[in-house]
């Protein structure tokens, strides 16, 4: 008899064979396991339901917590991505009606982005709607157990952001 193996992801191989793997290794994969399933589930709820993509609601995010609006360096610094890859979002969001660009009245040679009043109206719909999705994704834990993992994971960000202070610094 022929019986092909199903693939297992890396969290589960480094559960079965735990003799083979550090703490440190298991506990990342099962982050990363987490992460991977939730934004999967975001993402498709989003193109389902409003047919947006991530990066296009990461944006509006953004741009609804600066009602004065931010130029296009602004954006990519507090999304971590390129001025390059921001703007044919932009460009697509505007044509939309979702955003208007000005020229900035400090520095000439900047634009300003801002949400549209369609923009910020379809957004708010939207971020309610994800704020609920993920309560359903967390409805399994206790207060306390939210409570206790916020204070878990800041530790562990202060923990990656010292040792990669070290590994780059």
């Amino acid at each position: 008899m022929n019986e092909r193996a199903i693939p297992l992801d890396a969290e589960t191989k480094a559960v079965e064979q735990p003799d083979h793997h550090r703490d440190e290794l298991r506990l990342w994969l099962r982050l990363l396991t987490c992460t991977s399933l939730i934004e999967s589930e975001v993402r498709r709820r989003l193109r389902e339901r409003f047919d947006v993509t991530l990066p296009r609601f990461d944006l509006m995010a953004q741009l609804d917590r600066a009602p004065q609006g931010m130029t296009l360096s602004d954006l990519s610094r507090r999304m971590m991505v390129s001025n390059g890859n921001l703007t044919g979002l932009v460009d697509r969001l505007v044509s939309s009606g979702h955003l208007d660009r000005r020229t900035s009245e400090v520095d000439r040679r900047a634009q300003v982005i801002r949400l549209t009043d369609l923009g910020r109206s379809e957004f708010r719909a939207m971020a309610t709607e994800h704020e609920s999705w993920i309560a359903a994704m967390f409805a399994d834990l206790s207060r306390l157990e939210r409570d206790d993992l916020m204070l878990l994971l800041g530790k562990t960000k202060g923990s990656a952001r010292r040792a990669a202070g070290r590994i780059s610094g």
